[in-house]
């Protein structure tokens, strides 16, 4: 259905291919999973399948790409979208209507598919991607989670024969992910789809695969193989290979199911073992919402949220899709004033303050870290925010290296990948050192050495006696970083606590180790090897 044969990519100005010499078979009804580093050429490798690379962005390709007996040579993305639907990484950046149910229903009505089929492929998307009670909202006003499930189901309702899909689940609560990931798994076992996707939560998708490719980037060749072969020497695996990995585990597991069937002696060791709970260092309060209730065009977004956060606090807050998590940073942020009571950052309601003075007080990553970089160059933005925030020369710089390893200097931010581009988001707000740091979704395109330096950052930076609050679905980042969980629903606090305590309790938010070792509550292959150690 997908081959690629000798295939290198290389794009406009670049000295060096994004891809080189890649062959690739995939074969109808397979659900393929791509891996690798941050900027390594996976959306290189899935904008090749549907045309877009080269005739939309540019540069050369070497070889040839074929799918389902079409040559993308002389394809153009247009006359390959009956057969192939592609979902990018920015779901709002493809969207062409204002509402949900136009939106599912426009691709469609350009392939001229019947109205009463059209009617009825809605509908069966809308319960299948559990979007039938916002079909009338504007596309803008949902949340990014809700936005990914219309923008997959916008290619899902024209059933094309090849389905492309660049993180997929980022923006999705553990449920909605796993509703995602069922879905397409349907689509593969009983009609016959073709599914590749390119993932960095390996923790959701890798059991379902069929096929890995691994591209490692640096012009190294990709390697194709069976999930448990190219986990067995990966450098990016989920935390139940690493596991599995450690202890020597075969066959290698992949899901939780298989690996608490191997972990039985595990926990055992560690129910011998009296790990003291670690208890953070906190300091004074930072920022503190009373009865604080935000809402806009109609909906209530947080309903009287009690919230006190503390120096030396790495806060994570979870919810599923809409639950209220970004309303409630915009809120510390100054960006949303309260409908009623109150919130404040060291004493200052943060919505009356200038602009300097806010980013001095409190820095946020939105979910499109991308809004807050307005130079050409990734050079020319650090200088600039050295300049504004009265830095030495060269400290943004420092940061971004830091957060992401070397990126020329020369570069567009619009052109890093998407953990590139919010590295340089983190290190443009940290240069001006605000005791309270807001992060929204910080993982969405990081692998997972680029997650381990973002939490060797967060947890300098609590030491540091600054306040953390951050919003997502990353059940791994929880247990490796936060120090205490906040779970929202419809706008309400229904749990306050230690992360240990708090993600353990819950089913949805507990991490893979969590869930392998219980009754015993460590979450991370590192705090299990320290036990037994």
């Amino acid at each position: 259905m997908i081959r690629f044969e000798s295939v290198t990519a290389t794009y406009p100005d670049a000295t060096t291919p994004a891809l080189r010499d890649v062959n690739l078979d995939i074969a109808a009804g397979q659900l393929c999973l791509v891996v690798g580093s941050t900027g390594s050429g996976k959306s290189t490798l899935l904008k090749c399948v549907n045309g877009l690379m080269p005739h939309f962005t540019g540069g050369t390709l070497h070889g040839v790409v074929s799918v389902a007996g079409r040559d993308t040579r002389t394809h153009r993305p247009r006359e390959l979208a009956d057969a192939v639907g592609y979902v990018g990484q920015d779901p709002v950046a493809g969207f062409v209507t204002d509402t949900v149910e136009d939106e599912l229903a426009y691709g469609m009505e350009s392939l001229g598919v019947p109205p009463a089929t059209m009617r009825r492929r809605v509908e069966e998307t809308l319960d299948l991607l559990g979007l039938a009670d916002v079909r009338n909202r504007p596309l803008l006003t949902l949340s990014a989670g809700q936005q990914q499930r219309v923008a997959i189901g916008s290619v899902l309702v024209m059933h094309p024969q090849v389905l492309v899909l660049d993180e997929p689940t980022s923006a999705l609560d553990p449920p909605a992910a796993e509703e995602v990931l069922a879905a397409l798994t349907r689509l593969v076992h009983d009609l016959g789809v073709t599914v590749l996707v390119a993932e960095h939560r390996l923790e959701r998708v890798v059991q379902y695969a069929d096929l890995v490719v691994h591209v490692p980037g640096g012009g190294a060749p990709v390697e194709v193989g069976p999930p448990v072969d190219v986990m067995r020497t990966s450098p990016v695996a989920p935390p139940v290979v690493r596991l599995g990995r450690a202890h020597g585990w075969a066959p290698l597991p992949l899901s939780v199911r298989d690996a608490r069937t191997a972990a039985a002696p595990l926990r055992a060791a560690l129910a011998a073992v009296d790990v003291p709970a670690p208890v953070p260092a906190v300091g004074r309060d930072v920022a503190n919402a009373t009865k604080l209730t935000v809402g806009y065009d109609g909906i209530v977004a947080l309903r009287s949220v009690d919230l006190r956060v503390r120096a030396g606090e790495i806060v994570a807050v979870m919810g599923r899709n809409g639950a209220g998590k970004s309303s409630l940073l915009s809120a510390f942020a100054g960006l949303r004033p309260p409908t009623a009571g109150t919130v404040d950052v060291d004493g200052v309601k943060p919505w009356t303050l200038p602009a300097k003075e806010a980013v001095r007080r409190v820095g946020l990553i939105p979910q499109q870290p991308g809004d807050l970089l307005w130079a050409d160059t990734v050079g020319r933005e650090c200088a600039d925010v050295d300049r504004d925030a009265g830095v030495a020369a060269g400290t943004t710089a420092g940061l971004v290296r830091e957060l992401a390893g070397p990126i020329d200097k020369y570069r567009h931010p619009r052109d890093l990948s998407e953990g590139q581009r919010l590295a340089l988001a983190l290190a443009v707000v940290l240069a001006a050192a605000p005791p309270l740091l807001l992060l929204d979704e910080p993982t969405r395109g990081l692998d997972y050495e680029a997650k381990e330096r973002l939490v060797r950052v967060l947890r300098g930076l609590a030491a540091g006696s600054r306040a953390i609050v951050f919003a997502t679905h990353d059940v791994e980042l929880v247990a490796e970083v936060a120090t205490r969980v906040v779970v929202l629903a419809e706008g309400d606090v229904v749990s306050d606590g230690p992360a240990a305590t708090v993600v353990t309790d819950s089913p949805a938010f507990a991490p893979q180790v969590a869930k392998i070792v219980a009754p015993q509550r460590f979450l991370t292959v590192a705090a299990v090897e320290a036990a037994l150690a």
